[in-house]
């Protein structure tokens, strides 16, 4: 899953950055006065652990250990090494820079601690310290209870309150029908649009919706007060996100996009009306993708990626209606015990991939699947985050900030896709007439190295 690797790889870069190891906690007492202690937080770019060390003997190493609460396959502590002048008495100061790790989802929780050594070769720990990675600017309001903890900060009570209701109703909805449960509180981050969730976090496109942090248990959303329906299936979907990555988290095993995928739209509610039509048009005209092919990253281009969403939709739904939610629990529990999908499919249901998609196109009225020597190999197209299309204009016509949906691309009835057909064309080109430079200017080389001989 996409979202998990890439919490392992931020792990180990939070490591590396700060000369960082995997070493168990450990418990020291502390033999150390600490005063001045403090996170200084410049949102969303960096924190600043700062403090006053005292020693009856004179500090000769001090490192700062350092890492965030989330679920990991194992203890991660990384390690820093501020600089500082020997003494007794040592001001010790050093800045984790995002924009080199990466950042960390807002309401990440954050912790420290300083190691020292004196000159004895004693050495002595301070008691671990948490704060808060979140911006100061906003007027943060919460609502809490029953496994959701909603914070926003532009609108009413009432605005707030309907949200964290959307989101129970969810999370009970995901329960019933697919037997995910939430195991403690998804905090649930609302922002005003989607310009105000790109400030808050690094390195992500500008037309995000939203964002799922299985691995901290947050989920980020840009919700305006005039666009609350849309918001409520927005969270749906990525609560869905969370619930399955924690049902299924290991080390060992991965969940194909079209199953997580499928089930995020699902926990939505009914398909839309573009959504429904643009499915009946494939079944129609047989360009139904492979269920094998949607095994990896959806397209990047949008009426690819919405058909990629609603045909994950569909199987998801045909698996649940037709074999129930205990089914979904075994195969979800196989793929996390790290069976394959072909493998985890004929354990639970008695076929693999392309059993799957014979038995899914027959009861949706598509034609049978052309069956080949070898299985279809899974495409590798550009990944995109985890956010479904909705219906409306294309993104690459100055998108809204409320029509963007947590996951992809935004398309419509109207969308165009402009013709690529020149591209090769212009490859070729270009690569000739670079071709045809680099031989030109070797033969020059060549003549003037011809004529200093000659001298």
């Amino acid at each position: 899953m996409r979202l998990k690797r890439l919490s392992l790889i931020l792990l180990f870069v939070l490591a590396l950055s700060g000369w960082g190891e995997l070493l168990p906690v450990e418990a020291q007492d502390t033999a150390l006065d600490v005063s001045n202690e403090r996170a200084v937080i410049r949102f969303p770019e960096s924190v600043t652990f700062q403090a006053t060390l005292q020693s009856s003997s004179v500090i000769q190493e001090v490192i700062l250990e350092y890492g965030v609460e989330m679920q990991t396959c194992g203890t991660v502590i990384a390690k820093a090494f501020p600089r500082f002048t020997s003494g007794e008495t040592v001001d010790a100061e050093w800045t984790w820079e995002m924009k080199q790790s990466g950042s960390l989802p807002p309401g990440a929780s954050i912790w420290w601690r300083w190691r020292v050594t004196d000159a004895n070769g004693q050495e002595a720990t301070t008691p671990i310290k948490e704060v808060t990675w979140l911006d100061n600017e906003h007027n943060w309001q919460a609502v809490t209870g029953n496994g959701i903890n909603l914070h926003w900060y532009e609108g009413s009570q009432q605005f707030g309150q309907e949200l964290h209701s959307a989101a129970v109703q969810a999370l009970n909805r995901l329960n019933t029908d697919a037997g995910l449960k939430v195991d403690q509180p998804i905090d649930l981050y609302i922002y005003a649009d989607y310009d105000d969730l790109g400030d808050a976090i690094l390195y992500e496109p500008s037309w995000t919706g939203g964002v799922a942090f299985p691995e901290h248990n947050i989920v980020i959303i840009g919700i305006a007060p005039d666009n609350l329906e849309w918001g409520k299936r927005t969270e749906a979907h990525e609560l869905t996100h969370v619930l399955v990555g924690h049902f299924t988290f290991s080390c060992i095993g991965d969940v194909p996009t079209w199953l997580n995928e499928g089930l995020a739209v699902y926990s939505e509610g009914t398909l839309d009306d573009y959504s429904r039509a643009q499915l009946e048009t494939a079944i129609a005209n047989d360009t139904l993708f492979s269920v094998r092919s949607l095994s990896g990253a959806f397209s990047e281009i949008s009426d690819k990626a919405n058909l990629s969403y609603t045909q994950s939709y569909s199987i998801v739904n045909f698996l649940l209606e037709e074999y129930g939610r205990d089914k979904m629990n075994q195969l979800l529990l196989a793929l996390r015990d790290g069976e394959t999908v072909d493998s985890a499919l004929q354990s639970t249901y008695g076929f693999d991939v392309e059993g799957l998609e014979d038995a899914w196109r027959a009861s949706i009225g598509a034609k049978p699947r052309l069956a080949g020597p070898q299985p279809t190999a899974t495409p590798q197209p550009t990944p995109v985050p985890t956010i479904r299309p909705v219906s409306g204009a294309p993104l690459a016509v100055t998108p809204t900030p409320f029509v963007v949906p947590t996951s992809s691309f935004s398309t419509g009835p109207d969308s165009t896709t402009a013709p690529d057909s020149w591209i090769p064309w212009a490859i070729i080109i270009a690569v000739f007439c670079c071709l045809l430079v680099l031989a030109v200017v070797a033969v020059v080389v060549i003549y003037k190295l011809l004529r200093r001989q000659k001298r």
